[in-house]
């Protein structure tokens, strides 16, 4: 049975303080997934057949692996092993905390879709920007990073704001690892209080209020860093 009661200061405050724990995961996991994705999806287009494979393999693991799959593995698994390297090397016992373990598992499945997010970006772009940067001296690499890399992440920043939402929905699974984001926090209160509908219309809320002000944010920076005639300001669409 639902109950509705208004919750006490202290409680909402606790449940309050799970978002920067949230937003922390968000940002680091979108951070890794960032300084993973863009070299993928360069590598997509520019790398040899080997080192193809080898990313498809990537986008393949993550995107087919459940988030929380991904949480136990890192969690139980890979943490698991690294913190009894840890323990027996600095002789003590080294406990790394739930939040490490989900950036990881959240960062290393987005920047499976980050990649095919920047990859679409790259591909958008004629490919005569990067042969005029190869025949200016430019080294391919150098033609990547400093000529096609900057125009893509300005055209990734709308598909980059549904990523935000997505992690930040997905982010609420962590809770599973004892990570005190908000939806840990919010079933701590709703099982001490057995106000269960209260706090979870106030997690709903957060949640709401979150996806809303990061997709806001990103649309300004999306205005701001906007190239007229770039992406869908253009009118005659090119490929490669």
């Amino acid at each position: 049975m639902l109950t509705f009661s208004l919750p006490s200061l202290d409680a909402v405050l606790y449940v309050f303080k799970g978002c920067g724990y949230t937003i922390g995961l968000v940002l680091g996991a979108m951070g890794l997934g960032l300084a993973l994705g863009l070299p993928m999806a360069a590598i997509q287009v520019y790398g040899p057949k080997w080192a193809k494979r080898l990313v498809g393999v990537y986008v393949w693991f993550f995107r087919g692996v459940p988030i929380l799959v991904l949480l136990f593995l890192f969690y139980f698994g890979i943490f698991g092993v690294l913190e009894k390297t840890l323990s027996s090397i600095f002789g003590q016992a080294v406990v790394l905390p739930p939040l490490v373990a989900s950036v990881a598992a959240l960062g290393l499945a987005s920047g499976a879709y980050q990649s095919q997010i920047f990859r679409g970006a790259i591909l958008s772009l004629h490919r005569g920007q990067y042969l005029a940067a190869k025949s200016l001296g430019f080294t391919p690499i150098k033609a990547i990073f400093s000529v096609i890399l900057p125009q893509a992440l300005r055209l990734a920043i709308p598909a980059w704001a549904n990523e935000y939402s997505i992690l930040l929905k997905d982010s609420a699974v962590a809770y599973v690892l004892g990570t005190l984001e908000i939806m840990s926090r919010v079933g701590h209160m709703a099982a001490t209080t057995h106000a269960h509908a209260t706090f979870y219309i106030l997690a709903g809320l957060l949640y709401f209020a979150l996806t809303h002000l990061g997709i806001t944010a990103l649309k300004a920076v999306d205005k701001a860093t906007r190239i007229p005639g770039l992406g869908r300001d253009r009118t005659e669409a090119v490929g490669h």
